[in-house]
């Protein structure tokens, strides 16, 4: 089965739950607060959030300062405010307490139990849950880092993890390479002002040497979606003949079906540029500008 967009890898089956009640329970990380949120509703199930958005009150929430834990007294004291009947107050509130045990202990910045269930026998179950690990500290915890499902992957976003590249796809038809966040963000921005869709944020980072691009090269053109492709580089760090060797060279080792457009400028760019025109590559257009090579790119593709 496609479920919104999933498709179903594996199945998990076990014995049905007598339900008497549904809440919700989560422990998230507040980007905005840098602190742990822990978060309590008697309105569990499928529609939680536009519950939220209703009646704010229903959703009791209340921060946890950093290096300190959730205790019991104040667990009880969400679970009365969330009007969690009085027989599980103390079952609801020791699974908050641990959850926020895990959150800290396993680096979570996600941890969302939605149901937890009161079933018939009054016991409080945590009968479905989203678990999200901070990518960055897995290598704290390498039996978590076996549990990663890389079928449910996006294939282009596997395959830039496997070289190690930064990537995230976005759904257009127009590839992305830029060296830094910065630039590559503006270049998203500047694409769409031009009137084009991104298909793609792919950073190179900065001293980016032939082999990445080679790899960047790769895995923008493996999606069947992308038309053409926009090489947005500044070379600070980064040496621009360094990346004119690399579109040379993913020439040779590959084919490469859809134009590039390519903005060079900064550290080695005369070399870059000049390198490029004497390869002479089949479909490939230099630009001064950003702007300029977003309007030629967004035209081609």
């Amino acid at each position: 089965m496609d479920i919104r967009g999933f498709t179903v890898h594996d199945l998990w089956i076990e014995e049905a739950s007598e339900i008497d009640a549904e809440y919700y329970a989560s422990v998230i990380l507040d980007r905005s607060e840098k602190k742990l949120l822990a978060m309590l509703s008697r309105m569990g199930g499928m529609d939680v959030e536009e519950m939220a958005e209703r009646d704010p009150a229903a959703l009791v929430r209340r921060h946890i300062e950093p290096g300190a834990e959730l205790d019991m007294d104040t667990a009880r004291e969400i679970a009365r405010e969330a009007q969690i009947d009085d027989d599980v107050i103390d079952g609801v509130a020791e699974l908050l307490m641990k959850l926020t045990d895990v959150a800290l202990a396993e680096d979570a910045t996600l941890i969302e139990v939605n149901p937890l269930i009161i079933t018939s026998d009054r016991e409080v179950v945590a009968l479905d849950a989203k678990v999200t690990i901070d990518g960055n500290a897995v290598f704290r915890h390498e039996e978590l880092a076996e549990l990663s499902d890389s079928d449910a992957d996006d294939p282009q976003e596997r395959m830039a993890k496997e070289k190690g590249l930064t990537y995230v796809k976005l759904g257009g038809n127009i590839g992305i390479l830029g060296n830094g966040a910065g630039l590559c963000m503006s270049t998203l921005d500047v694409v769409a002002q031009a009137g084009g869709k991104p298909a793609n944020f792919l950073d190179a980072g900065g001293g980016s040497k032939a082999d990445t691009i080679v790899d960047a090269l790769e895995v923008i053109t493996s999606d069947e979606n992308v038309t053409a492709v926009l090489f947005n580089i500044f070379g600070g760090i980064t040496r621009c003949d360094e990346i004119a060797k690399g579109i040379i060279e993913a020439f040779g080792r590959m084919q490469i079906e859809v134009p590039l457009v390519v903005r060079l400028d900064g550290t080695n760019s005369e070399e870059g540029l000049a390198l490029l025109a004497g390869a002479n590559l089949p479909d490939m257009h230099q630009e001064k500008t950003m702007l300029g090579g977003a309007e030629r790119v967004v035209e081609l593709a």
